[in-house]
């Protein structure tokens, strides 16, 4: 059945992370080779990623809820550890995009099969809130009038002299269509007449009639033949799709609904283990409750008496905010913690000996050796430490322990297992009891002194106890008067409306992040060996955006550890599809999408405290109904070197000083991403603009291989078909410089309702388009050039280019170092 295919998957990809894990482990030896380097970074890049890509189809498959409680946690590490993967390449290579079509080649890998897919998980956990959501933002929208989705007709009516011209205008022209095919038919009725009359002078042989309708019959069969077996062997080769590609099969139907179901079995059996949780926990409180309480105190009652014949005196009891008892007997015995005190003894009159013998001489010497350790250590590369790594040896660990070999052959429906339930809240029930039997055991402690030793708490201790309160209660006192709430009087829904009405936090259009069309660069690694730095590719955009926005926005343990990335740029001309992926992250990751562009922004909340309360209103609720993109439109304006004079009333600079400040606010906990969107970078502030854009993404115009699946499948989705009549090749290679907005508007203009419904009898051609786009201004090289000669002047840019012209960016760094 299909569980034991899931399992069968799961146990698949844990096995190959396991290997990969310990390959991890050894990479410890610093290394000075970069291509090596580079190559083993990417080979655990594209090999995680083939592990995501299991473990996301598993978790989404899978019923068993403690299974997928483990998965889970598992698939998170696999992200972290991608996006960790991804950053050290980008620190090494110096840029945002990287090839590997030759490492692709030797694990017999295709392209596709390195797309990086968004976890299911992201929009299914939160569908409920945000279908409310929507519901109340559309509710503040219909009730304000600001909704323009919808088309106004407008209501104006027409003099009586006026309509009755055009009821004239539409009636002589429908009587002169008429008049025409009446007039056409009489004449072709006269050309058949004269026609018979010519012919019926001449007498032919039946044998030349017969002969010449044969000959004419046999060509056209022929023809047809040709035809057929062209056509089977273009589809043989798997240069045209077969007959039926495009239509869904019954199996697929099948698949679907075998989904449906088994999310709501998912749903059922998560329901069932979460009211388990509860009800094993109070059973075992009632079974096993005294017991548990009994044995703690007997350990710590035989703890206080060891400890008295062994030192002399009884022990210090620990503090709550230390832990209690917990630390002392946390998964040890008795005798252990005996042995440990009997250590710790030894070792303090060790350490007091030595520092008697010790001497502080041999420090300057030290000092040169490290210098030269370090020197050496920096010209070698090494794997930065990890915070994901842990997380799935944790993982991979209890997976090995309790699922590996486990005999689930009593568990065929796959629900919860009641015994793991009881181990893991036994544990949970301990350290509750132990709280309350510390309280007791530390007045038994007092009690005990008092009566044996005649000892009381030194007040002076007491003292220090009540000190170190009184100073944290402080510092936190100080964190909150720092952060002033500005409208600490007002609720998130007010907040939330008010921002609608305003016009700052829109509705996201639904788009996915699939529907940004295009291909990959099979050439990009070909091109950077002969030094020449290729354009990226739309799906290396795509896999970036994924990434950087996607991932960290949907996950919130991966956005706490991961490398925090709180703004991105968009770099590219206009129609290249900037403003569908700010969309496209708000769609999959379920994000509020908040609009603070220059144009949108200009006249509301004037003033300084009007700017300061409009943006203490965005990000207080952007944290509240986390995840949420701000965006930015024509960001450039905002950090203009000269504000055009049509400009300046509107104010374009107000955000330019706030924005860094904003992002030293953003906290690793806050799921929010600033970002901007320009097609005129050139005209900003360089510095500034790189200060608040931590990662610049250059978005191309689309390469022969992208235009050509965007042709095909745009006119697909707008209701075309694809003949052999259309040359689909001819398209892409003419349309060179065109952008995905020329493509879908010339699409558009083409197939109209009319259009679309003559396709039987006149198949759609290449020259129809042509005839479209030609209106339009493609985005020409010196254009583009433009743009790749700004982003050389970024940050990352110029390094990139001091490493390609003059070698490594160290040696820069040690030149100006010595000036």
């Amino acid at each position: 059945g299909t569980p034991s295919l899931c399992c069968l998957l799961w146990h698949q990809t844990q096995e190959a992370l396991g290997a990969l894990l310990d390959k991890e482990s050894q990479m410890i030896e610093p290394q000075r080779n970069q291509v090596f380097v580079f190559q083993t970074l990417a080979t655990f890049y594209i090999k995680y990623v083939q592990i995501f890509r299991n473990l996301e189809n598993v978790y989404d498959q899978i019923i068993h809820p403690q299974k997928r409680i483990l998965i889970r946690k598992i698939l998170d590490g696999v992200m972290g550890r991608v996006l960790e993967l991804k950053n050290e390449m980008v620190e090494l290579e110096l840029t945002e995009f990287h090839y590997f079509d030759d490492i692709l080649q030797d694990l017999k890998l295709t392209p596709q099969q390195l797309d990086i897919p968004i976890p299911k998980y992201f929009l299914k956990e939160k569908l409920e809130v945000i279908k409310e959501r929507e519901k109340i933002l559309a509710q503040i929208l219909a009730d304000s009038g600001i909704e323009t989705s919808e088309v106004k007709y407008s209501e104006k009516s027409i003099p009586f002299d006026e309509a009755v011209k055009l009821i004239q205008i539409a009636e002589r022209a429908r009587q002169g269509r008429l008049r025409a095919l009446f007039m056409k038919q009489i004449f072709l009725q006269e050309y058949r007449a004269k026609q018979s009359k010519i012919l019926g002078k001449k007498v032919m042989d039946p044998w030349a009639a017969a002969l010449r309708i044969q000959k004419a019959w046999r060509g056209f069969c022929q023809c047809k033949n040709t035809e057929k077996l062209r056509e089977e062997e273009m589809i043989f080769l798997g240069m045209t799709p077969p007959p039926l590609f495009n239509e869904v099969s019954a199996t697929v139907i099948q698949a679907e609904k075998v989904d449906r179901l088994r999310n709501e079995v998912q749903i059922k059996h998560e329901e069932d283990y979460r009211e388990a949780l509860v009800t094993i926990k109070n059973d075992l409180k009632l079974m096993e409750g005294l017991d548990i309480k009994e044995n703690l105190q007997d350990q710590i009652r035989h703890w206080f008496i060891e400890c008295r014949n062994l030192t002399g005196t009884f022990p210090d009891y620990p503090d709550v905010e230390e832990g209690g008892s917990a630390i002392i007997f946390s998964n040890k015995t008795t005798q252990q913690v005996i042995e440990d005190i009997i250590a710790n003894q030894e070792e303090e009159k060790k350490n007091e000996k030595k520092k008697k013998e010790k001497q502080p001489k041999k420090a300057k010497t030290q000092k040169k050796g490290t210098k030269e350790k370090n020197k050496e250590e920096d010209e070698a590369w090494k794997m930065s430490p990890s915070v994901f790594l842990p997380a799935m040896k944790e993982g991979n660990n209890t997976y090995k322990d309790i699922w590996m070999n486990k005999d689930e052959s009593w568990n065929f429906s796959q629900d919860y297992d009641p015994e793991l339930i009881k181990e893991e809240k036994r544990k949970e029930l301990e350290s509750e009891i132990r709280v309350q039997v510390d309280e007791l055991m530390r007045q038994e402690l007092k009690n005990l002194k008092l009566a044996v030793d005649r000892e009381r708490e030194h007040p002076e201790k007491a003292r220090k106890k009540k000190e170190k309160k009184g100073k944290k209660g402080k510092k936190k006192e100080k964190k909150a008067k720092k952060d002033k709430d500005l409208t600490a009087d007002r609720t998130i829904e007010s907040l939330y409306k008010e921002l609608v009405e305003e016009g700052l936090l829109i509705r996201a259009l639904k788009v996915n992040l699939s529907d940004y069309i295009g291909e990959y660069s099979y050439l990009g690694t070909t091109l950077r060996q002969v030094s020449i730095e290729p354009m990226p590719s739309l799906l290396d955009v795509r896999q970036l955006i994924t990434l950087y926005g996607i991932w960290p926005l949907g996950s919130a343990a991966v956005h706490e550890k991961a490398p925090l990335v709180k703004s991105l740029l968009l770099v590219g001309p206009s129609g290249v599809g900037k403003k569908m992926l700010v969309h496209a992250i708000c769609t999959e990751t379920g994000a509020n999408l908040f609009n603070l562009s220059s144009s949108n922004i200009a006249g509301k909340y004037p003033g300084k405290n009007g700017l300061q309360m409009m943006l203490h209103a965005v990000f207080k609720v952007a944290r509240q109904l986390q995840p949420s993109v701000v965006w930015i439109e024509d960001t450039e304006k905002t950090f203009y070197k000269r504000v055009p004079s049509a400009e300046k009333m509107n104010e374009p600079k107000r955000l330019k000083k706030h924005l860094p400040k904003i992002l030293k606010l953003l906290k690793p906990e806050d799921r929010i991403l600033i970002v901007g969107t320009t097609r005129r970078p050139f005209d900003a502030e360089l510095q500034s603009f790189c200060k608040v854009y931590q990662k610049i993404i250059l978005v191309p115009r689309p390469d022969y291989a992208s235009r050509y699946v965007l042709w095909k499948q745009i006119i697909e989705r707008n209701g075309g078909v694809l003949t052999s009549a259309l040359n689909v090749s001819c398209l892409a290679k003419v349309t060179d410089g065109f952008t995905q907005g020329h493509i879908v508007q010339a699409v558009k203009g083409v197939l109209t309702d009319q259009r679309i419904r003559r396709q039987t009898y006149k198949p759609l051609t290449a020259v129809e388009f042509i005839m479209a786009i030609t209106s339009m201004n493609p985005v020409y090289k010196e254009e583009e050039e433009s743009f790749k000669n700004w982003y050389a002047e970024t940050p990352l840019g110029k390094k990139r280019a001091l490493a390609i012209t003059g070698g490594s960016t160290e040696k820069a760094k040690d030149s100006r170092e010595k000036k």
